[in-house]
């Protein structure tokens, strides 16, 4: 029996690709968000946009995986770029995540007791990206640490972010998906295309290179659901 997915974007442009392919999908509305349950290369998936930011994407990665049973949950999307080699339009797996503005005792000290404030990804999925990658051919694909925080990074933020993680990009959601996926020992892992980068950053960035770093991201999701379903025949 293959494993119900769950897939998480942050906002309703980054999910419009992927809404676009869904086949008369079967909606559940609940705690103000809207899932849509659907089939995708003979996978039960159930996704949706949580909206934007750590609380948001926690509520609604609990949701998917209490009321609807999904063994894996995926977050795709958009990000900012960190380290100059990263471009717009290219894509960011994550081998690990944390967040850049809590403290870290808060999670080492105090539940969930974590060794490290890192958030691993699941190795299958990994591999399993990895593999999905090489077979579709995609370029400009990076593995790497993706950092969470509740604000787009600013230049006096950036520095320290970098001395500190060492990030290839950052985020509003993923370390919180993964920080619910941990407490639940649920494999996750984030899949984020570049829409701003140190050398063009801010909002008008990201509003303008959206639409293509979201398909770029659904398209790379998708060769991975492909790949996880010939894995579970």
């Amino acid at each position: 029996m293959k494993q119900k997915i769950g897939i998480i974007f942050a906002g309703d442009q980054e999910f419009a690709p992927l809404l676009a392919l869904l086949d008369s999908p079967t909606i559940v509305n609940k705690a103000m968000l809207t899932f849509y349950l659907a089939t995708i290369h003979d996978m039960e998936i159930v996704t949706l946009y949580c909206g934007v930011c750590k609380t948001n994407a926690a509520i609604a990665t609990q949701i998917l995986i209490d009321h609807f049973d999904c063994k894996m949950v995926i977050n795709t999307g958009t990000a900012g770029g960190i380290q100059r080699n990263i471009k717009t339009f290219d894509t960011v797996v994550s081998t690990e995540s944390a967040y850049w503005d809590v403290a870290e005792d808060i999670l080492t000290d105090f539940h969930p007791w974590m060794d490290t404030v890192y958030f691993k990804a699941n190795q299958y999925l990994i591999d399993a990206t990895k593999k999905a990658i090489q077979e579709k051919d995609f370029k400009h694909v990076y593995f790497g640490k993706i950092i969470t925080g509740e604000s787009f990074i600013e230049d006096k933020n950036r520095a320290e972010i970098e001395q500190n993680f060492n990030p290839l990009c950052v985020d509003m959601e993923t370390a919180s998906i993964a920080h619910t996926c941990y407490v639940n020992n649920i494999p996750y892992i984030a899949i984020r295309t570049i829409t701003d980068t140190v050398d063009n950053q801010g909002i008008d960035e990201f509003d303008l290179n959206c639409d293509k770093a979201s398909k770029i991201s659904v398209d790379i999701t998708l060769a991975l659901l492909e790949k996880i379903s010939k894995d579970q025949k």
